[in-house]
């Protein structure tokens, strides 16, 4: 086995994280409704952690609600070598205080997950500042957010903050699934592929479930091939590999 990469935070203690280690397979963090990693779509899981409305850790990661185990078997498939690690923020219903999103995100960035996934977002923007707080301290210990952005004239938070270490996602369903186009060729990081999810054997994809869900679980498939293939691991380094990679219109 390959010794474990250490990793300082800025005050320069050691942080090193079980997840990051030379040789070791991506893990993606999946904050959602939790994984049924018994489910045919699922392939390897690591553990995660439950947050309750208070923010507080708990072990159950069982997914109740399906959403999860739909995001993390979207991202498999496009991304069959990543370990998926459940985050679960939601248990009978699709809703949570923001405190248990940023106790998830706050893990994540603890836990030194390079990419997480965030099907998911919240349009009150009384909500934006801890969001931004939250994301930054991902983005200081190099932790990669794939978020929703913009949709049918909702702007989702976190992914439409702007901030760095996050990457917006939008709908195009022009775009075939696997693939992505760059939603601003500019400076912000905003992408954007097809809402479909993994497709199921005779069923019709327009009957099953999809969206901008969807688009973030296909983005980051797309990442963790991306950084399966370079190695890339940085915020910026990953948009770069996204731009070089993005589908010409």
């Amino acid at each position: 086995m390959s010794p474990p990469l250490v990793r300082l935070d800025p005050q320069g203690r050691d942080v090193t994280s079980p997840f990051r280690t030379a040789g070791s397979p991506l893990v993606v963090g999946v904050i959602d409704s939790g994984v049924h990693a018994d489910h045919p779509h699922i392939g390897a899981v690591v553990a995660g952690a439950a947050f309750d409305a208070r923010g507080c850790v708990g072990p159950d990661c069982i997914d109740r609600l399906g959403h999860g185990t739909a995001v993390a078997a979207a991202i498999q498939d496009l991304a069959p070598g990543v370990r998926i690690c459940p985050l679960k923020v939601f248990d009978r219903r699709l809703d949570a205080p923001v405190e248990t999103l940023v106790a998830a995100i706050d893990w994540a960035a603890d836990h030194a997950l390079p990419l997480v996934n965030l099907s998911l977002g919240t349009a009150e923007r009384s909500h934006a500042a801890a969001l931004a707080k939250a994301a930054g301290r991902a983005h200081a210990a190099g932790t990669i957010i794939v978020a929703a952005g913009s949709h049918a004239g909702i702007d989702w938070l976190p992914g439409s903050l702007g901030v760095a270490g996050v990457i917006r996602v939008e709908l195009d369903w022009s775009c075939p699934r696997g693939e992505h186009t760059d939603g601003d060729p500019g400076s912000a990081a905003v992408f954007r592929t097809c809402g479909y999810p993994r497709p199921i054997p005779g069923v019709d994809p327009e009957r099953n479930l999809k969206g901008l869900s969807f688009a973030v679980a296909n983005l980051s498939g797309i990442a963790a091939r991306a950084m399966i293939d370079t190695g890339i691991r940085g915020y910026a380094s990953l948009v770069a590999e996204f731009r070089r990679r993005a589908r010409t219109r």
